[in-house]
């Protein structure tokens, strides 16, 4: 089991994350006192479903939306919306 302190679990937390998600065990220490253990969750690989996509990306990727037509300038909503903020 590895022994982290806290400063480089917040400074290099993803690779802990990572570590900890491919199986390795992670004790968070406090001026070397056990604070949390981190372990792997355990959740079942089978459960994660992927849905391909309808479209591929590259098709709606340069796709420009018109204008909006509205009676009101959008600056205007925007300030209402806000109010005294």
């Amino acid at each position: 089991m590895k022994r982290v302190k806290i400063a480089d679990l917040k400074n290099q937390l993803s690779q802990h994350l990572r570590a900890v998600e491919r199986g390795a065990e992670i004790e968070v220490t406090d001026r070397h006192r056990p604070i949390v253990r981190m372990v792997p969750s355990g959740a079942n690989q089978s459960q994660i479903r992927i849905i391909p996509a309808r479209r591929a990306f590259a098709d709606v990727r340069n796709r420009r939306y018109p204008k909006a037509r509205w009676r009101t300038d959008s600056l205007k909503l925007l300030m209402e919306e806000r109010g005294h903020r």
